[in-house]
This record gives C-alpha cells, sequence and structure tokens, in this order.
C-alpha cells in the first residue's frame, strides 16, 4: 500500500511539473491538488493511535477532512476500516490491479530551451501569436505543443476582442485547417506525443468531428494519463453511458477519476458515489474528491451532508472557488476570484430564481465573458431576455444562436431559436432551426413532444408552401403518435388530397395503420 501510494506521488510530481511547463495550468493544479490529497503515510504509533476509539477522529498532521472526523456523517459508516484498499502495495484501490504508464522523458532542455522559455513567457502574457512565432522553426515536439497551441487559443483571445455585449456569434478560428493539417501528419508519421494528441483532438472537436476526436484524445490519456483537461475533454464529447462503455481505455487508476466524474454528469449518481469511495482509500485528504461527493450528496437531494462537507471545504480552503457554483455561498467566491466563470454564474442564477432578470443577465453577461464556449451561458442569458420584465426577444434569438454554435448537446438552443421565429412570423427561418432540431434527435435516437412539434411545424408549413410531397412525409410520421397531433396530420392529409386535385385520392387509413 505505502509503495503504490509513493508510485502516485512520483507520477503526480512530474505530471504537475510537465503539464506546467506546456502551459496547461488547470490540469498542473489538478495534479498538484491530487497529489496532497494522499493520505500521508501512518507511522507504527499513528496506526495504533488510529485504532483507538478515543482518536478515531484524528487525522494524521489534522489534515484529514470533515467526512473522517464526523461521527454522524452517512459517508463515514459506509466507509470500511482503512477506506476499502487492498493490501498489495501494486492494486491499493479494492484490490484492482492497473496498468503501468512510464513517465515520458522530457526535453525541456534540448537546443532551443531558451527560446522555448521566451515563448512560454509569451504564452502567459496571452500574447499568443507572438508564442507561436518564436517557435515557428522549432521541432521539438514540446515546442511544436506549444506553437499549435497557442495557434488554438487564438480563438479565445479574438472572442474576447470582439466588441459589444454578445460578441460574434460564429468566430471561426482561422488557423483551424492548417493545425488539423500539421497535426493529422504528426499523428500519421507517429511524430507526435500525448500532448500532441490531446491538442488535436481539441482541433477535432472544434471541427464538429467528434467521433475522431473521441478516438484520438484516448490514445492521449492511454500514453499519458495525467492529463486532467484531456480526460474532460472525453467527458464533453460523452453524451451517453453507451458512448462511455464503448472507449477503449487503459486501465490507469487515473481513469477510476474519469469514470467517476463522468457517471456524476451523467447523472448516474450511485456509481459515482462508489468510485470516489473507493478512490478515498488513498486519496483520503483530497479536496477534489470531497468536493465531488459533496456534489452527488447534493444531487441526490442528501442537503445536510452536502452543506456540512462544502463547510468544511471552505473552513480548510478559505479561498476555494472549485465546485463552489454548488454552494450557496457565491459572493464570497466572486469576491475572492473575479476570473471564475462559474462564481458568476452562479449569482446568475441565484437573481433568476429570485425572479430579477436584470441582475441575472449582468452576471450572466460576465460569466459568458469568461467563458465564451459554454452553451448553458448563452442558454441562460436567452432566457434572461425571454423573460416577462424583459420580453428582449431578438436579443435572446442572438443568445440562442451563440449557444447553438456552442457545442449545445442538450438541443435546447434549436429547439428556442425555431419557437421564436415562429412566434416573430418568421416561417421559414422557424422550419430552418425546426429541421435542424428533428435531424439532432433522429440521430440521437429521441423522441419526445418536441420531435412532434417539429413535425407539425414543419408538415403545415411545407403544406403552405406547396411543398406538398414534403408536408405528406412530415404527415406521415405523425400518424405513428396519439393525440391531438394525429387528428391534425389526417386532416392536412385531407387538405393535401383536394388541393392535388390532379392525383389520385389517398387512403388515410392506410397510413394510420
Amino acid at each position: 500500500m505505502a509503495a503504490a501510494k509513493e508510485n502516485y506521488r512520483v507520477e503526480l510530481r512530474a505530471a504537475a511539473r510537465q503539464l506546467g511547463d506546456r502551459c496547461l495550468y488547470s490540469a498542473a493544479k489538478w495534479a498538484a491538488e491530487l497529489l496532497v490529497g494522499i493520505e500521508p503515510d501512518a507511522t507504527p504509533s499513528q496506526s495504533a493511535a488510529m485504532d483507538t476509539p478515543s482518536s478515531s477522529g484524528a487525522a494524521p498532521g489534522g489534515r484529514l477532512l470533515h467526512l473522517h472526523r464526523s461521527g454522524g456523517s452517512s459517508f463515514r459508516r459506509r466507509m470500511r476500516p482503512g477506506g476499502g484498499a487492498g493490501s498489495e502495495a501494486g492494486t491499493p484501490l479494492g484490490g484492482v490491479s492497473y496498468v503501468s504508464t512510464p513517465i515520458p522523458d522530457d526535453d525541456a532542455f534540448d537546443a532551443g530551451a531558451d527560446k522555448y522559455l521566451l515563448a512560454k513567457t509569451y504564452f502567459d502574457c496571452r500574447e499568443y501569436r507572438r508564442a507561436a512565432h518564436v517557435l515557428r522553426s522549432q521541432v521539438g515536439r514540446k515546442a511544436v505543443f506549444l506553437r499549435c497551441y497557442a495557434g488554438e487559443k487564438r480563438k479565445e483571445e479574438e472572442t474576447i476582442e470582439l466588441e459589444g455585449s454578445l460578441g460574434k456569434s460564429n468566430v471561426v478560428n482561422q488557423e483551424l485547417v492548417a493545425l488539423e493539417r500539421e497535426l493529422s501528419t504528426h499523428r500519421r508519421t507517429g511524430a507526435i506525443d500525448s500532448f500532441g494528441l490531446y491538442l488535436y483532438g481539441i482541433v477535432l472537436r472544434d471541427k464538429g468531428c467528434e467521433g475522431l476526436s473521441r478516438t484520438v484524445l484516448v490514445e492521449s490519456v492511454n500514453s499519458y494519463p495525467w492529463n486532467w483537461c484531456a480526460w474532460l475533454e472525453i467527458q464533453s464529447l460523452c453524451t451517453s453511458s453507451d458512448i462511455l462503455n464503448n472507449l477503449n481505455l487503459k486501465n490507469h487508476w487515473m481513469k477510476d477519476f474519469f469514470i467517476a466524474s463522468a457517471h456524476l454528469e451523467l447523472k448516474m449518481h450511485e456509481e459515482a458515489l462508489k468510485r470516489y469511495e473507493r478512490l478515498m482509500g488513498v486519496f483520503r485528504c483530497s479536496d477534489y474528491i470531497q468536493a465531488q461527493i459533496a456534489t452527488v450528496q447534493y444531487s441526490m437531494r442528501d442537503l445536510d451532508e452536502a452543506d456540512m462537507i462544502f463547510e468544511e471545504l471552505l473552513r480548510t480552503d478559505p479561498f476555494r472557488v472549485d465546485s463552489m457554483d454548488i454552494y450557496s455561498n457565491l459572493l464570497r467566491a466572486v469576491d475572492i476570484n473575479p476570473r471564475d466563470y462559474r462564481a458568476w454564474y452562479g449569482l446568475g442564477q441565484i437573481y433568476e430564481m429570485m425572479g430579477m432578470p436584470f441582475y441575472a443577465l449582468y452576471y450572466f453577461r460576465k460569466s459568458s465573458h469568461l467563458q465564451p464556449n459554454d452553451a448553458r451561458l448563452w442558454i441562460a442569458m436567452a432566457q434572461c431576455y425571454e423573460s416577462d420584465p424583459l420580453q428582449m426577444i431578438e436579443e435572446a434569438i442572438k443568445c440562442y444562436e451563440r449557444a447553438a454554435n456552442t457545442n449545445d448537446t442538450e438541443g435546447i438552443a434549436l429547439h428556442q431559436l425555431a419557437k421564436l421565429h415562429s412566434m416573430l412570423g418568421q416561417a421559414e427561418e422557424a422550419a430552418f432551426y425546426y429541421k435542424k432540431d428533428l435531424d439532432r434527435m433522429e440521430v440521437e435516437e429521441r423522441q419526445g413532444q418536441n420531435f412532434v412539434e417539429a413535425l407539425l411545424f414543419l408538415a403545415k408549413h411545407c403544406k403552405s408552401m406547396g411543398r406538398f410531397e414534403e408536408a405528406e412525409h412530415y404527415c406521415t410520421r405523425l400518424l405513428d403518435y396519439t393525440g391531438p397531433e394525429k387528428e391534425t396530420a389526417k386532416s392536412i392529409l385531407q387538405g393535401l388530397k383536394r388541393a392535388q386535385s390532379g392525383f389520385p385520392p389517398m387512403d388515410i387509413d392506410h397510413f394510420a395503420l
């Protein structure tokens, strides 16, 4: 057990350095936080002390968190002594055997190290083009990665530079095509490392090639599993449990963190909780796991347990902002870190629930400026514009358009765009979005009220435009449903029969079958 924990420490220390050196700061922070979350090795005297009833709530170094000090915690009652950890050094988590992934050598001190250092300082100052220019003739894998990464970051830079509260709804990274060509060539020739694969996966995602993006990102984490940003990109592309279960992932211990997080995102709360409980066997001091467990408890409406955990997290780390959008103390988070978009978004949600859309809109705007590629933020702004006190439909449409162009996986934006254009009497625009929404639902094999609504609108619209064959197609599909829509479809088909005077009568009952 102790040897396995020491292996984790070695891996995470190296990962924090390597990720930070490549400007993957979120992943570097995650690795460093996870490193200090590994339970300290107990000395014999500590182990004996922990076995006594009077010291069962104590923590080595005072670092174990609230869940393990609180005698009333339901989580603690579920944990077995030792956190369910295995006894073998190589199988510390529930006796599971993991693959061994060698830590790659870093080429930080090659002949171009000085230029790389200069480029990194430019990157840190958000001078992305300047950073890429410095590395234009460098061929080392680190240099190629940072140069391409700087090119990919230009989209974010261009979006922030745009004027106006909404920005531009169709910002396109002009370097995307060149990046895809270069990175695909490196992958084909084998001259690419896991970081290049991670970047290639992002480029493919931005181009809408989600299947290939998943494949490339899986290659990246299989060769370098400590890049949490890569795992999160895969998670964003796993919109169903079937997709998640079919990923060809190596069984590295980082996979457990990913599966737990993906289960939480897919609302598979019990499964997520079980994995986090098992991970606590080694990472017993991890704030991240504690926050994830609190989020699961919140989602499962165990509010007292969630509140207790969040209070302890704030006590041990009063400047924390991660996951604090779940907690009610969001004003404190914004005061501490005004660059955290989740805190602004959380404040907007609070004002929205209070029926104060003017204030909510203010905070949603701040959040969207910090994170312009999150569809949820644009949808939230659009809903504020739609609310009764505002009724700014044109502005709502602009926000929904932005959301539709920003990987709106739930399809909310397309459906609302169709409804709003229909409400404004813009039938062609409404039909365009209903058709796009219908195509999306068919691909995802989703059927429901939105599906029926799209069929009905398109049937009526095509009839009014004289496109009788299309109208008949949509009406025929509506006959498979029960309810008033079926009767409406029959009525439309009767009208089509009368309008098509040169055609033989249609057997409506035949369609009903």
